[in-house]
C-alpha cells in the first residue's frame, strides 16, 4: 500500500495518527476516549515496519471497533505541523489554500481541485492498492466532481436537469421521485435502514442558566411530561414523508447491540402531559393560556435551538412548538446555522435543542456522549471533570446517572461481550426510562442515482459505501 503521492505506507502512519492526533487531548475532536481503559490509556508501539503493536492495561471489549474509529493519516506530510505542540497549528494543517499535492491519502480517488463554495473534483489515485476479481486496478472511473449546492430544492432541480447523476433526497421528495422513475424516469430511487444515519433528540438543559428551567428539566417527571408531548408518529409522516421509524435509546434498532425499548417511548397523549404538569404544579395562575412554574414562578417559557438549514429541523420544531401551546407551555423556536449547533449546545448557552448523533457498531464508541462527565454529554455539563480524562464529578450525579457512568466503565473493561452486551442492555432500559435526553425519530437513507450508476449505497444521505446498511428498490 501506498499514499497517492507514491510514498510508502507504514507503522509511522499510524503511530503518528494514534499517538500525536487521535489520542492527543489537546486538539479539538480528539478520540482520545476510545483509546482509554477507564483512565487508563492503550498503548501503541512500532515492532517492525508493517505492524504495530497495541496494548491494554486490562481487558477492552472494544478494542477493535476503536482502532478502526479513525482514519490513518501520513506522517510525512503532517508531522511538521507537530500537533503535540502546536495543535492550533495542526488544527490548520489542511485548509482551502493548502497545495493540493500536500493533500494525499490512500482510497481509491485523490483531490484534483477545489472551488471554494462550487465544486470539488477527485481524480483516479494511480497507487490505489484495490484490485477487481480478474486483478485489474481499481477504480475504474478516471473523474468524479462533487457539486456543492447547498439547496435541496437546487439539488433535486440540478439532478432532473441532468447536472447531477446522484443526489441526496429527503422525504418530501421521495414520493414524487419515486412516481416518476416508476412511469419510466432514467434514475432509481432507493431507501434504506441504516446503522449510522443519526436519530434525533431533543436536549432540555439540566444546566440551564435560568433557574426555573434549571429545577423543571432536572425532574423526571418534567421530562415525562415533555414527552407525551411529542408527536412521533405525525413527525415521521410529515416531516420525513414516512421514511423514518422509532429510534433506540442509544443503539440503532438495525445493531446487533439493540434492546427493544420502543415500549418506554410512552406514545404521544397532550392529555397525559397535562395531566403530569398539574400534578407537578405547573398552572395558568394568570389565566393567560401559559402556564406558570410552581410556588408563584413565570410563565413556561423556553427555546428550542435547531438548525434552520436543516430539511428537517424547523419542521420538527413547530410541531413540538404548536403541541406544547395547547398544554400551556410556551416555546420559542430559536434556529441557526445547523454547523453551530453543537458548538452552541457545548457551550452551555442554550436552553433546549434539537440535535443528532450518530449510532455506532458498539456503544463504547459513543461513551463521550452517553456515559455522564463525558466530551459530548452538553445537556449536564456540570459533571465534566477539572481536567480532560479526570474523574467526573460522581457525588452530583443522579442515581441512574451513577449507574450508567458505571456500566459503561464495566462493559469497556471485559473482553466477554455476551458479558459486555448485559451491561449494554441495562443502560439501554435505564436511558429509556430516565430520558437523559428524549429520541424522536431514526430517519431511513435515501437518495438518487441515474439508472447508468450502479454498485452504491446510501448511509445518512451520503452516497458512499457502507456495510451496515441494507437497501430496498
Amino acid at each position: 500500500m501506498k499514499w497517492s503521492d507514491g510514498q510508502d505506507f507504514n507503522a509511522d502512519d499510524v503511530l503518528f495518527t494514534l499517538n500525536d492526533v487521535a489520542a492527543n487531548t489537546g486538539l479539538k475532536a480528539n478520540q482520545s476516549a476510545v483509546f482509554r481503559v477507564g483512565r487508563d490509556p492503550l498503548t501503541f508501539a512500532k515492532v517492525d515496519a508493517h505492524t504495530v503493536k497495541v496494548s491494554a492495561p486490562r481487558p477492552y471489549g472494544a478494542m477493535l471497533q476503536a482502532l478502526t474509529f479513525v482514519p490513518i493519516l501520513p506522517q510525512h506530510k503532517l508531522a511538521r505541523f507537530n500537533p503535540q505542540r502546536d495543535p492550533d497549528g495542526f488544527m490548520k494543517a489542511w485548509a482551502t489554500n493548502t497545495p493540493l499535492k500536500d493533500i494525499v491519502g490512500t482510497g481509491p480517488f485523490m483531490l484534483s481541485s477545489y472551488t471554494v463554495d462550487q465544486k470539488v473534483t477527485l481524480t483516479r489515485n494511480p497507487h490505489s492498492w484495490r484490485r477487481d476479481p480478474a486483478g485489474t486496478q481499481l477504480p475504474y472511473m478516471d473523474r468524479l466532481e462533487y457539486l456543492i449546492i447547498k439547496s435541496p430544492d437546487a439539488q433535486i432541480a440540478s439532478f432532473r436537469a441532468g447536472q447531477l447523476d446522484s443526489a441526496p433526497i429527503t422525504g418530501a421528495q421521495f414520493p414524487d421521485l419515486k412516481r416518476q422513475e416508476v412511469a419510466g424516469a432514467n434514475f432509481r430511487v432507493v431507501r434504506g435502514v441504516g446503522l449510522n444515519n443519526p436519530p434525533v433528540h431533543w436536549a432540555l438543559n439540566q444546566d440551564s442558566r435560568d433557574p426555573w428551567l434549571k429545577k423543571a428539566f432536572r425532574d423526571l417527571r418534567f421530562r415525562e411530561a415533555m414527552q407525551f408531548a411529542v408527536n412521533r408518529e405525525r413527525i415521521i409522516d410529515t416531516v420525513f414523508n414516512g421514511l423514518a421509524s422509532l429510534p433506540g435509546h442509544g443503539v440503532a434498532p438495525i445493531s446487533e447491540w439493540y434492546t427493544n425499548t420502543r415500549g418506554y417511548l410512552g406514545g404521544y397523549n397532550l392529555q397525559k402531559a397535562a395531566v403530569r404538569l398539574d400534578s407537578l404544579g405547573y398552572r395558568d395562575t394568570n389565566r393567560d393560556g401559559i402556564r406558570n412554574f410552581p410556588g408563584g414562578g413565570p410563565n413556561v417559557e423556553f427555546n428550542i435551538l435547531h438548525a434552520a438549514d436543516s430539511a428537517t429541523m424547523p419542521g420538527i420544531g413547530t410541531i413540538l412548538q404548536s403541541d406544547l401551546a395547547r398544554i400551556g407551555v410556551k416555546v420559542n423556536l430559536q434556529g441557526v446555522t445547523g454547523s453551530t449547533v453543537l458548538s452552541t449546545a457545548l457551550s452551555g448557552n442554550f436552553e433546549s435543542v434539537l440535535s443528532t448523533f450518530g449510532d455506532q457498531p458498539d456503544p463504547q464508541l459513543r461513551k463521550d456522549i452517553w456515559q455522564p462527565g463525558g466530551a459530548l454529554h452538553y445537556w449536564r455539563r456540570s459533571l465534566q471533570p477539572a481536567q480532560e480524562g479526570g474523574v467526573p464529578d460522581l457525588a452530583a450525579m443522579t442515581p441512574s446517572e451513577r449507574r450508567t457512568y458505571d456500566l459503561f466503565a464495566q462493559a469497556e473493561a471485559l473482553g466477554n461481550q455476551a458479558q459486555r452486551r448485559k451491561l449494554y442492555n441495562e443502560w439501554q432500559l435505564l436511558f429509556a426510562k430516565n430520558l437523559p435526553v428524549i429520541l424522536i425519530a431514526k430517519p431511513d437513507s435515501v437518495a438518487a442515482f441515474h439508472a447508468r450508476i450502479g454498485n452504491y449505497y446510501v448511509r445518512g444521505g451520503a452516497v458512499i459505501s457502507s456495510n451496515y446498511s441494507v437497501f430496498e428498490r
